[in-house]
């Protein structure tokens, strides 16, 4: 028995609970490996698997709540700092934000298995109104099928792993340096892959207060919310004259953007990449005059901007099919500048 194996025999209960507690709130830490080695230790009479199983499950249920907890109370500021953490910038808020609001409690038990997507989850049913027991009902399910899984599939392939790691530790090596060399690796990847990001989509950006005082100046600027349309169920919020296009219309409907004005893009989170990133695009499909929000939505509400309520469905979207509605009965060339 090597001396890792020795430590997780020694101290398997608190290293799973902490692990996966810390991996749950946030972190990048490989817990899978680890619930793997468990289980293969549990089915050897080292660990104990009913141990271990409910300590994994509670860890996932305290981070859960407390995560919860912090979107019934703090909201936008939650996914604020989820995109800041975030190794990928705001596509894991925005994937499991379409993932929740469009599977809804079942979206709890999905996002659980992806990395990342689960933190992002309880902050989201809170937001949405979701009764607290509901909510625990289904993570306590997600947290019985995440931990159980992986427990179960290290027990069941528990040969096989114990020869993985005796082939480890006869070229010098161990599984515990292995999870940790790949963890590192993981991290210091997506980190570079997030600083490169961030470094080509370094573009001209506009500030919330910029934008305003277009707005008091009477200045013509074509606004446009890229969020998920299911996403104004959760936060029913637009800048006053912002017209709806969501990020996954930009291809198909760019169209209808005008190219004599300012436009203006944005969406919910702080990083505002997927904006930056919808700006290019739209840049390379001649929409010269385009700029990204500096903080999105969020930038233009601490300010205590204006904000206009969006009917369901989103009132602004409307004037945009009228005018494609227009261009096919009169051949008018109705679009979204005489929309807007």
């Amino acid at each position: 028995m090597d001396k890792t194996t020795q430590f997780l025999v020694e101290h398997g209960a608190p290293i799973v609970f902490v692990a996966v507690f810390l991996e749950q709130m946030g972190l990048p830490l490989p817990v899978v490996p680890l619930l793997l080695a468990a289980g293969a230790l549990s089915a050897t009479g080292q660990f104990n698997f009913l141990f271990g199983f409910g300590i994994a499950v509670l860890a996932c249920l305290i981070a859960d709540t407390i995560w919860f907890y912090l979107g019934r109370y703090r909201g936008h500021r939650v996914l604020g700092l989820l995109c800041r953490i975030s190794l990928e910038p705001d596509s894991c808020v925005r994937r499991t934000q379409n993932v929740f609001t469009r599977y809804g409690l079942r979206g709890v038990v999905v996002s659980k298995f992806v990395p990342g997507f689960g933190t992002v989850a309880p902050p989201l049913a809170a937001m949405a109104g979701v009764k607290f027991s509901r909510f625990l009902l289904a993570d306590g399910l997600a947290s019985v099928l995440y931990g159980g899984s992986f427990l179960f599939l290290g027990y069941l392939f528990s040969t096989q792993i114990q020869q993985i790691a005796a082939a480890m530790a006869h070229v010098g090596g161990s599984l515990l340096s292995l999870i940790v060399g790949l963890g590192v690796i993981y991290v210091g990847f997506k980190y570079w892959q997030r600083r490169r990001i961030l470094r080509k989509l370094r573009m001209a950006r506009i500030t919330a207060a910029e934008l305003r005082h277009k707005q008091v100046a009477g200045e013509e600027v074509v606004i446009i919310d890229l969020r998920p349309g299911e996403d104004l169920a959760l936060d029913p919020s637009l800048i006053p004259g912002a017209f709806h296009l969501g990020m996954e219309e930009i291809e198909h409907r760019h169209q209808e953007i005008p190219r004599d004005r300012e436009v203006i893009v944005y969406c919910a989170c702080p990083n505002e990449v997927s904006s930056a990133r919808v700006a290019l695009s739209l840049h390379r499909k001649g929409v010269t005059r385009v700029r990204p929000l500096l903080g999105g939505i969020d930038a233009w509400r601490e300010l205590n901007y204006p904000l206009e309520v969006a009917s369901l469905p989103p009132k602004a979207i409307t004037p945009i099919h009228r005018s494609a509605a227009a261009q096919d009965k009169s051949g008018s060339g109705a679009d979204l500048t005489k929309a807007a």
